[in-house]
């Protein structure tokens, strides 16, 4: 199972980059071409999301992606911020949990504490969820942070 690994600084400009290596991988790797489309928005969205979070917390640490082709094609964005928004969802269900909420922000946080980037970062969890059937959102197990976890069938196996 070929892995290709990316790690970029939490800047804007990067995730372009990311999306693009990202569709030629899963291109390579047996995707189907009706899919392909899906695999950049979701990439996009997760980088996207991981450079937010970075930047509202003030972290300069990379971002990390991998993408691995197995029995599917799966794509990992790990960002290294502490926010606590989970979500959980599988090609088999039919429901989709979605947590949005930061333990670390109390309810009554003031609106003006609420930095775009962070607000962004919390609607790309849900815009990945109507996205892309094979999702999963986590804490490391090691460490703070999260990993994006994307799934997508191959058409074929690769070469």
């Amino acid at each position: 199972m070929p892995t290709v690994r990316l790690s970029f600084s939490p800047a804007a400009a990067h995730v372009r980059t990311a999306r693009l290596v990202g569709v030629a991988v899963a291109r390579r790797a047996g995707v189907a071409e009706e899919l392909l489309e899906e695999v950049r928005l979701a990439i996009g969205e997760a980088c996207s999301r991981a450079v937010a979070l970075h930047r509202s917390h003030g972290l300069d640490d990379l971002v990390d992606v991998a993408m691995a082709d197995g029995d599917r094609f799966t794509v990992r964005v790990v960002d290294r911020a502490a926010n606590g928004a989970m979500v959980t969802r599988s090609p088999e269900d039919d429901e989709t949990v979605v947590l949005l909420s930061d333990p670390a922000l109390p309810l009554t946080t003031p609106p003006d504490l609420l930095a775009e980037e962070a607000v962004a970062a919390r609607m790309g969890l849900a815009l990945l969820a109507g996205l892309v059937d094979d999702l999963s959102v986590s804490e490391l197990s090691e460490g703070v942070g999260t990993e994006v976890r994307m799934s997508w069938p191959l058409e074929r196996s690769s070469d």
